[in-house]
């Protein structure tokens, strides 16, 4: 079974949604069905009605990535088992796109598309897939991107758990600001030292000025 493929559902849908700017790309039946991808039966029966309940989906599997990025794992754990519960998998013995040496198909698992509705269908896949995931790697592999504004959500697949962020762009993005942060801190330390240089100075100025010849 492509864990990696099928945990991938799960972040494509939470990242159609960017809170902190205000943006939700999920707004029609098109933008749903590429959720899918042109290969899948089940993006064809996508209708209206499940622009809404794909955000309502999209919402439990954000605050599975939020609970546990905030280290919650327990109740990331228990947000997952509820989608588990409610968009149970459909799994198949497939072989149709693997072929060995000999022409004879390399038979895998693969996780069929649901009867009921396309909403079902793909919340069943998104919420398996992260399921493998977090069973095979840990609960703190699921993360939110930490360059604000940007809370996408990842995966990380990194060999020291150290991924902090969504892509590189915002990885470089985060470390021009932090870099740029350091620099302004720095200029500020050499300002106000300067001034306290200079008052000292003055200071001492001041002092042998009001001193007397006889003291002198």
């Amino acid at each position: 079974m492509e864990l990696a493929y099928y945990s991938d559902y799960a972040v494509r849908l939470v990242n159609t949604e960017e809170p902190a700017r205000n943006k939700d790309s999920l707004t029609s039946v098109e933008a749903v069905r590429d959720l899918f991808g042109a290969a899948s039966q089940m993006a064809r029966r996508v209708t209206d009605a499940d622009v809404t309940r794909f955000r309502s989906v999209r919402a439990r599997l954000r605050a599975v990535f939020t609970a546990a990025d905030e280290g919650d794992h327990t109740g990331a754990v228990d947000l997952l088992n509820s989608l588990l519960l409610e968009f149970p998998v459909s799994p198949q013995i497939s072989g149709h796109d693997y072929l060995d040496e000999e022409g004879r198909p390399r038979w895998h698992m693969h996780l069929a598309d649901h009867p009921s509705n396309a909403t079902a269908g793909y919340a069943a896949i998104a919420a398996m897939g992260l399921a493998f995931h977090l069973t095979e790697f840990g609960a703190d592999r699921l993360g939110l991107c930490q360059a604000a504004p940007c809370r996408n959500a990842y995966l990380d697949t990194s060999t020291n758990r150290s991924r902090r962020y969504c892509s590189d762009r915002c990885a470089t993005r985060a470390n021009v600001a932090a870099y740029r942060a350091r620099k302004r801190q720095e200029a500020a330390l050499e300002a106000r030292e300067a001034l306290e240089a200079e008052r000292t100075g003055l200071t001492a100025e001041k002092s042998q000025e009001s001193t007397t010849p006889a003291d002198r």
